[in-house]
């Protein structure tokens, strides 16, 4: 096992952005973000998601290209990890730090103001560009935000966006085509995936549950989570680290996840593979965990298979939302302060009761501790694009 230590995470999402924020809404089980957040639909129906909380940098000294709301959102994650990034800056010069973030929204909300704009006024708006909604938008602003000139791009796998770029980060530092690399992504709210979700019946009015009965779909959320990572130890403790990860593709559907969740399996026993752990090795699963009928009992289904009925699972995504892009990185943060600050498990404060279509994992409970070291967090895509990250102490 070759561990990828973690040198820095920032993050920002209906959690907060402080570590004091982010620290109580966890404690609590409750968010600020999810709190009474609504959407109007195209349709009129209001339905809840989840806002990142407080104010967003400006970025007016920024090209009007890269001035979208995405940014400003990652740029309040970013600023968290300048002083790391800047510190591996002097050791490994510029162009050996790389930069792959995941995405799948990028500016898409500042072109939908943009073509409202366009069809009251007849014209776009000055400050709008079409370089906003590309989706390598986010990981060029990351690069020249910090100055670096070496490998970045951006990936776009759906809701395992955030979570693939740690697998290529592992593969590009193991490679010596670099000597750190900036992970994450961010994805901000916009009204063509909100509509989206709810034309295919997966978005819930209300607040979503995870495994629970009468679950109904998700809350879409938007985030920003970005980590600095590199083979070498880091000075201060606890060391923090990736210590593996696994993928599948089990392309069952475009939408829909393999029934008996086979692709998900394949995921979490190759990550644990890769790791060189077993699964007696796992205090705690961050589960995919939509809170859509199919995802929830599928997944219930591998994890029992690959982990057993012992193993603590939650879903964290009735505290952030459904984030898609940057769902993995999001997760991957929370479960860093976990293992980094000592908390407890992250259960929504609103966790109802085991639906009886879902296997017999063990939910965790407000208070429940990590009694073993390492976590293991999974984010599943459309097209059964899968993938599982183990992180822990080192």
């Amino acid at each position: 096992m070759t561990p990828v230590y973690i040198h820095a995470c920032g993050a920002h999402s209906a959690l907060g952005s402080t570590l004091d924020e982010i620290h109580s809404s966890l404690k609590r089980g409750i968010s600020p973000g999810m709190s009474g957040e609504r959407f109007r639909l195209n349709d009129d129906t209001m339905v809840t998601v989840g806002r990142a909380v407080g104010a967003l940098p400006s970025l007016e000294a920024f090209p009007s290209h890269q001035q979208t709301r995405n940014n400003q959102l990652a740029l309040s994650a970013l600023l968290q990890l300048s002083d790391a990034v800047n510190e591996a800056k002097a050791r490994f010069c510029p162009d050996r730090i790389a930069v792959v973030l995941g995405s799948s929204t990028s500016g898409i909300s500042d072109g939908e103001r943009a073509l409202k704009h366009y069809i009251d006024q007849g014209e776009f708006p000055k400050t709008y560009h079409y370089h906003q909604q590309e989706l390598g938008n986010l990981s060029d602003f990351v690069s020249d935000y910090f100055g670096l000139t070496g490998l970045h791009y951006t990936v776009s796998t759906a809701c395992s966006s955030s979570g693939r770029v740690f697998l290529t980060a592992k593969r590009l530092l193991k490679a010596g085509l670099a000597d750190a690399v900036i992970v994450g992504g961010a994805d901000s709210l916009c009204a063509l995936t909100v509509n989206g979700f709810h034309g295919l019946d997966s978005i819930s009015p209300e607040l979503c549950n995870p495994f629970g009965e009468n679950r109904n779909g998700i809350n879409i959320g938007e985030a920003a989570a970005f980590m600095l990572l590199s083979l070498e130890r880091p000075s201060d403790r606890p060391h923090i680290a990736l210590l593996g990860a696994g993928d599948s593709s089990d392309a069952q559907h475009i939408s829909a996840p393999h029934p008996e969740g086979d692709g998900a399996e394949r995921a979490m026993r190759n990550a644990l593979e890769d790791a060189h752990l077993t699964a007696n090795d796992i205090g705690y699963v961050n589960a995919h965990g939509t809170s859509t009928p199919l995802n929830d009992a599928m997944e219930s289904k591998a994890i029992l298979r690959t982990l057993g009925e012992h193993v603590p699972v939650s879903s964290t995504k009735p505290l952030t939302g459904h984030t898609l892009g940057a769902a993995s990185a999001i997760e991957a943060s929370i479960c860093w302060h976990v293992l980094k600050h000592s908390l407890p498990l992250p259960v929504s404060k609103h966790q109802q009761a085991h639906a009886t279509d879902v296997a017999p994992i063990r939910l965790a409970q407000l208070g429940d501790t990590l009694e073993k070291p390492a976590i293991l967090s999974n984010s599943f895509a459309f097209g059964g694009n899968n993938i599982s990250l183990i992180f822990g102490h080192v």
